[in-house]
Formats: structure tokens, sequence, C-alpha cells
């Protein structure tokens, strides 16, 4: 009977231990009330610095979010990624004949060029022997001396031919020497029935050069241009967007540093100082380091300043930091400049910009936890999260916003503090429990009589 007693109330504790074990919302340190608008049941959510700071890891491992019954819900988090934009630009370009003798079809035509100092093509000249056979004209050259981009798209207009198709074959080069295959061309120019189909564009590969060359197929029924462009195209990489804290206060060390501490080593991507007076000049040295007792490790450095030009004021107060995850800031300033002021410097760091999305279910409202020492990531790839996954879906979900106070975040820390100290010594309590009872259950099995 005493062997049956210990045993449920020893289960009994166990799975007290165990409910307290679980994650609740009441474990993390912060709690905000999302508010939702858009199409679900996906939604994602900007995260500001003010939750980078709320963090207890700088990989947001600690950050979940609830429903009304308490359950957590599958999320992912999307590093902000940077984007391409492309920009396109169609230039009209010269075209010079390219002649060979007649029944050479195969033949390519030999060229001498001029060129001015600006680099345009000003003449080629190719002209057959008079005593030879009359000239046929075998292709077109095209400059494209004057384009700096890649070509994507050949464009041209022309006249004298019969209706029907003309293909060719497109070559490039940078000295006029030697060619390189671009494939094949063709143009078409059909008439029905009072109706006109005409094809006039042709795709290029996305390569650099100076020169274009085409070279028809069948010379004889070869048209005649009226008009050539090129359409170029500009790949440009924007990185991703930052995300910024509010201004950071710097205490200030007997040998003039200023200094700052963060509440977790963040990868910062930015600096700006605020320089609070006209005329500064400053130029500085940026270090950091991961914990407060490390070796301090140079980041950046610069000239600052806040000086008048032509009536307006020019300013340069902003730094480009490498990204390491950093907790103190140490910012040295050489005196010679000037200085930066009596008061101590305020400063704002940027990462870059962090997207949640999550799985709506459940009721609401809808809480944003985080704050939680030794939490592990619950985060799922993205493909994993939405099926079927495309990029250029991720802005047409629905948007959540996180009702967000900076002296509500503060409050809510202290007093989880104290909620979570409680649950770790009641937890604690309990476990030492069980152990006791195992015990007493081992001394009383060791005390009963043999079966002899």
């Amino acid at each position: 009977m005493i062997s049956r007693l210990i045993s449920t109330i020893l289960l009994s504790l166990l799975c007290s231990a165990s409910a307290l074990a679980k994650e609740q919302p009441g474990d993390y340190a912060v709690q905000l009330p999302l508010s939702l608008s858009g199409e679900g049941p996906w939604y994602r959510l900007d995260v500001p610095m003010a939750l980078h700071f709320a963090a207890r890891y700088g990989d947001l491992r600690d950050l979940r979010v609830f429903n009304a019954e308490a359950q957590a819900l599958a999320y992912a988090l999307v590093a902000g990624q940077g984007e391409s934009r492309d920009s396109q630009q169609e230039q009209a370009v010269k075209w010079f004949p390219l002649y060979a003798e007649q029944g050479d079809n195969a033949a390519s035509p030999s060229l001498r060029v001029q060129r001015s100092t600006s680099g345009t093509l000003i003449e080629l000249l190719d002209e057959p022997d008079a005593a030879a056979k009359p000239a046929l004209l075998r292709g077109w050259l095209l400059d494209a001396s004057a384009m700096d981009e890649p070509l994507v798209r050949l464009q041209l207009d022309w006249s004298g031919a019969q209706d029907g198709f003309q293909r060719f074959s497109i070559e490039a080069s940078d000295d006029l020497q030697d060619w390189q295959s671009w494939g094949s061309g063709q143009l078409a120019r059909l008439s029905f029935d009072g109706e006109r189909v005409e094809q006039r564009q042709v795709e290029l590969p996305g390569l650099k050069a100076r020169y274009v060359r085409l070279l028809w197929q069948s010379p004889q029924q070869a048209p005649q241009l009226t008009a050539a462009s090129l359409l170029s195209q500009r790949s440009d990489s924007v990185p991703a967007p930052l995300v910024w804290s509010q201004p950071l206060a710097a205490t200030r060390s007997p040998d003039g540093e200023y200094q700052w501490q963060l509440p977790l080593a963040l990868p910062l991507e930015r600096l700006h100082v605020e320089l609070s007076q006209a005329n500064s000049l400053a130029p500085i040295r940026v270090s950091g380091r991961h914990e407060a007792k490390g070796a301090w490790q140079s980041l950046a450095q610069g000239l600052l300043y806040r000086l008048p030009e032509n009536g307006a004021e020019i300013r340069q107060d902003e730094l480009l930091l490498p990204g390491w995850p950093v907790q103190q800031l140490r910012l040295q300033v050489d005196e010679r400049g000037g200085g930066l002021g009596v008061e101590p410097p305020q400063i704002k760091v940027a990462v870059r910009a962090t997207q949640l999305v999550f799985l709506q279910r459940g009721s609401p409202p809808y809480r944003l936890a985080l704050g939680r020492a030794g939490a592990q990531s619950a985060a799922l790839p993205l493909t994993t999260l939405i099926p079927g996954y495309e990029p250029e879906r991720l802005q047409q979900l629905g948007i959540a916003e996180a009702q967000l106070q900076a002296e509500n975040l503060a409050q809510q820390e202290q007093a989880a503090a104290g909620e979570s100290d409680w649950k770790r010594w009641g937890l604690w309590l309990v476990l030492l429990i069980g152990v006791g009872l195992l015990a007493l259950m081992a001394v009383s099995l060791l005390r009963r009589p043999s079966a002899e």
C-alpha cells in the first residue's frame, strides 16, 4: 500500500513538473497583442528594432506567436533580402553594309575600319575589285560601341524584300577581328487579306559587345535595312532594408571615449551619430565587442561633419559597419577636429530587416511573445510553412502589426523576470520532492522482510 501511494504521488508530481516545463505564454518576458489586416491565413510582420532589443537572442530563437487558447502557432523568420532592379534603354545605332563576291555566300566579308577619338565608327570600306564579279550584299554591321551595358534585344526595320521569312546568323566582336556566335535570328513580314503580321525583334544573349554582325542565310533575297536599334539592360542590386533603433545615450569614460551598452549582441549594419552642433568636424574610430570583458575589435573609422556649403548644410553622420554581432560600442574621437560637443552624443544603430510570417489558427486575440532564456528556435522554413511558395507571394500576405510601447516593454520584462524565477524554483522544488520520494521508496523496499 505504501509503495502504491508513493508511486501515485510521484506520478502526480512528475505530471505537474511536465506541465510546468511545457511552453506557455507566461514563460515569455514580453507579450504584445497583434492586429491583423488583409487576407489570411498567413500574415507577415516587420520586426522593429524594439523587439530585437526585447529578445534574449540575436537570432530571435525565443520568438513565438500564441492564440487565445495559448497554442503556439507555426511561423517562419525571413531574413532581409536585397532586390535586383533592371533598367532598360533602347538606342538607335548606325549600320554598315557588308559585301561579298557573287556566289560566295559562306564567306565573311573583310573589314577595314577607321575610328574617331570618341570611339564612334566613322567609315567601313569593303569595295569589290572592279574586275571581279558584282558584289553581293552579305549582311550588315551594327556599331554598338556607344553602349556600355549588356545587349538583350535587337529591333530592325527593312524594305525591298518580298513577304516571308528572312533568317540570319548573329555574331559579336570587340575588335572586328575575333567573332563570337550569338545564335541566329529571323525577320518576318506576312500580308493576307488586308492584314499584316510582322516580327521585327530578335532576342540577344545579354552580353556586352562593341559590334554586332548580321549575315543573311539567303543574301539574294535579303532586305535593305531602314532602321536598327539595340536594347541594353542594366541590373542594379538594392540591399535589404534596415530597421533603426531609438536614440541611445552614451556614457563617457575618463579618457574621453564614448560607450554604449546594447541589451544583447546584434549584427549591426549601420551607425548614425547625432551631431547636435553646427560646424562640427570629427575624425572618429568605432570599435565593438561581443562581451563586456572581451577584446575590442575595430568596426569602422571615418570623418563626421556638419558644415555649411553654398547657403545650405551638408552632413556626414553615418558609418557602415561590418555586420558582426556586438553588444558594446566604443567611439573614439580625434579632438583635433574640435570634438562632438559638451554633451555625450546620441547614436542610432540598424540591423537588416527581418520578417515574421505565421499561420493563423484558433481564436483571437493573437499575441507575439519573446524574451525567454533557454528557448530553442521553433521556426519552419518558409517553403514548408507555405506549400508551393513563390517569392512574389510574400508581398501579397496579410499584414500583422504589434502594438508596441517602450515603457510597457520594460514593465513586462521586469514582471516576467520575477514570475520566471518563481516558476524555475517551483520546478526545482517539485523535482527535489520527487527524488526524496524515490529515496523513501528505496529504503522501504530494503527494509521489507524477505519472502523466505
